[in-house]
């Protein structure tokens, strides 16, 4: 994204534009001599007050110069007009006056004048503080541009943050709702969109392979890589990988996304293969949270020590191997849906409250998802996640 405020070579360059309303002709002249010279200053010059408001708008000066005295208009009424349109009432406004009257001075302050000249004015003094409000007024119009140009950047990166959120969810698995391991899962995408994705698919007649992957960073390109990592798991095209060995396939990943090729990103990863005819669950973990499965209203933390796929070459992963009993629930998730500050006290949520609170839900496939969404929506005190909210539940029959 680019940052306009930063760079005010992208910024409009505005010129200093002097409009002097004045009815006399030979105060114009005047003004215009004193400016003659100036090469950086356009002078404009109206005569006729019932022009004046016409001619600012078309202009747009960096500053105005306006007597108080002039026929068929009071000035101070004049400067009302121009403090109550929008096109004007910005544009730094110079009031010119015969004499030095501090209620006349305080009463043009009052209405909105910037500041206060006896006319005609030393040229040298007159310069300085057209330039002075000149400059002030054009820093006001390159900054609001920039505002402009960020909120039209962030609303371009929100629309291909929402694309790229809307893809990542296209190309993940459907729901399982028979056979001897169902599943279901909620995707909620922060609003700058994190790496996360998951899948889950049989490797043969007795094998079930499930996986969840955390990219570091957010955006696009975390989401992309997390993409191309999914994709070689599902397509199982890592070169000389057992998909069957969940040690082998982190291994195969850490060599083949080194961060140093990935914009130095790189992810934390659970892997696992569930075995019908044993009943076992063999799992590797890379720098991921642990796994919960859920049995008897216990918790059971799976996790293997590893480090993050990406961050070294040629790194050693092991694997673990566990019962699952017939019925037990399976929650594979990212640090997102736990690593939440409380609106109760600003304190994070601590883990092991997370995991009795999973240990705790209950219901059919899918609701004890839904109601750690609400609880911890609850909780934090709002609907959005800092990071994305990433969980499958699996049951196994």
């Amino acid at each position: 994204m680019t940052d306009a405020a930063s760079k005010p070579d992208l910024l409009t360059q505005h010129k200093i534009s002097v409009l002097l309303i004045d009815d006399q002709a030979m105060v114009g002249e005047a003004v215009r001599r004193m400016l003659a010279d100036e090469e950086d200053i356009d002078f404009h010059f109206v005569s006729d007050p019932t022009k004046a408001i016409p001619t600012a708008e078309a202009l747009q000066p960096t500053v105005i110069l306006q007597d108080l005295v002039m026929p068929e208009i009071d000035g101070m009424t004049m400067v009302r007009f121009m403090r109550v349109n929008s096109k004007l009432k910005d544009i730094p406004l110079i009031v010119l006056s015969t004499k030095e009257e501090a209620t006349t001075k305080a009463e043009a302050f009052a209405l909105g004048a910037n500041d206060y000249l006896v006319k005609l004015p030393d040229r040298i003094e007159l310069l300085a503080r057209i330039r002075y409000h000149s400059k002030g007024y054009i820093n006001l119009l390159q900054r609001n541009e920039a505002y402009r140009q960020l909120l039209e950047s962030r609303d371009e990166l929100r629309k291909e943050l929402a694309v790229a959120a809307d893809y990542v969810t296209s190309l993940l698995p459907a729901p399982v709702r028979e056979g001897e391991v169902i599943a279901d899962w909620r995707f909620i995408p922060s609003a700058s969109l994190g790496g996360d994705s998951f899948g889950y698919h049989w490797l043969d007649d007795d094998h079930f392979a499930m996986y969840l992957l955390d990219v570091c960073d957010h955006g696009v390109g975390s989401a992309l890589l997390s993409v191309s990592a999914m994709n070689v798991l599902r397509s199982q095209t890592l070169p000389d990988t057992d998909f069957l060995k969940p040690e082998m396939v982190l291994e195969a990943l850490n060599n083949s996304f080194q961060m140093e090729q990935q914009n130095n990103l790189y992810f934390t990863m659970w892997y696992g293969v569930y075995c019908k005819s044993e009943r076992t669950l063999t799992f590797s973990s890379g720098g991921h949270p642990p796994a919960l499965l859920v049995s008897g209203g216990t918790a059971q933390q799976l996790r293997t020590p590893g480090m993050i796929v990406g961050g070294m070459p040629d790194m050693t992963y092991v694997s673990k191997s566990v019962p699952v009993e017939p019925g037990a629930r399976f929650f594979l998730y990212s640090d997102g849906v736990y690593e939440l500050r409380k609106v109760s006290d600003g304190k994070m949520w601590e883990f092991d409250g997370f995991a009795s609170f999973m240990a705790a839900t209950e219901g059919p496939l899918g609701t004890p998802i839904d109601q750690l969404i609400e609880y911890t929506r609850t909780l934090q005190g709002g609907e959005m996640y800092e990071d994305d909210f990433s969980m499958v539940e699996f049951v196994f029959n």
